[in-house]
């Protein structure tokens, strides 16, 4: 975490190392990234920048933990649609709004995406965030079959990861496409784009459903105007 003297800083001073920082992990990821680019865009001194952090990993790590307070935030002002929702339903707004915050902070999502999922330090150095998120769906999942929603036969930890994986490859996948936008907010919320996250999580739903009419009748019933 970052010491006492960064918190001293000027607010507009340590937007910009932040902003470097995001910046470099984005484009390159941890290991790859550069103390002295970092540095070097911020415009500071590289001796200025240990009195702040005790190295990259260490500014990483604020970074991290800053959008998890920022994510908690974000999810206590928002409230599913429907109190009768089932798993699925649920699930499907929570990978949604999960969507718009990170169209919120886009590139601080791209940088945070960056290291943990393509140098798989999710799965490693930060398995405790990981573990926390599928205790979550281990939960969703033996309570949906209680409720009859997936067959009782699906494996509890295969579906976890099947939608652990499903979740993190549709975030990524609209994170990616959402960059490449002149409004990433807008482009996330437009009905083509809702229609594309349907479509998806369509696919892992129909897996874990109860029966496969079951499932078509619900989705229909969805879906329909």
């Amino acid at each position: 975490m970052p010491k006492p003297t960064f918190f001293n800083l000027p607010e507009e001073k340590r937007e910009k190392i932040i902003n470097a920082a995001i910046d470099e992990f984005a484009e390159y990821g941890l290991e790859n990234a550069s103390t002295n680019r970092i540095v070097a865009n911020s415009g500071i001194a590289k001796g200025s920048f240990y009195q702040y952090f005790t190295d990259k990993q260490d500014v990483f790590l604020y970074l991290l933990a800053a959008l998890e307070q920022e994510k908690l935030e974000y999810f206590k002002e928002k409230h599913p649609p429907a109190r009768n929702m089932d798993t699925f339903q649920y699930f499907r707004w929570m990978i949604k709004t999960g969507m718009e915050f990170n169209s919120a902070y886009p590139r601080l999502v791209q940088a945070i995406s960056r290291v943990m999922f393509n140098e798989g330090l999710y799965y490693q150095n930060f398995a405790n965030i990981r573990e926390r998120s599928m205790q979550g769906l281990r939960t969703m999942i033996r309570q949906a079959i209680q409720n009859g929603e997936v067959d009782p036969s699906v494996d509890v930890d295969l579906a976890v990861m099947i939608m652990e994986t499903w979740s993190n490859v549709i975030s990524n996948y609209i994170l990616q496409e959402g960059m490449k936008q002149k409004d990433i907010m807008k482009w996330v919320r437009s009905a083509k784009t809702q229609e594309t996250i349907d479509k998806l999580l369509y696919v892992m739903e129909y897996g874990l459903r109860k029966t496969e009419s079951d499932f078509a009748k619900s989705f229909q019933e969805r879906t329909t105007p």
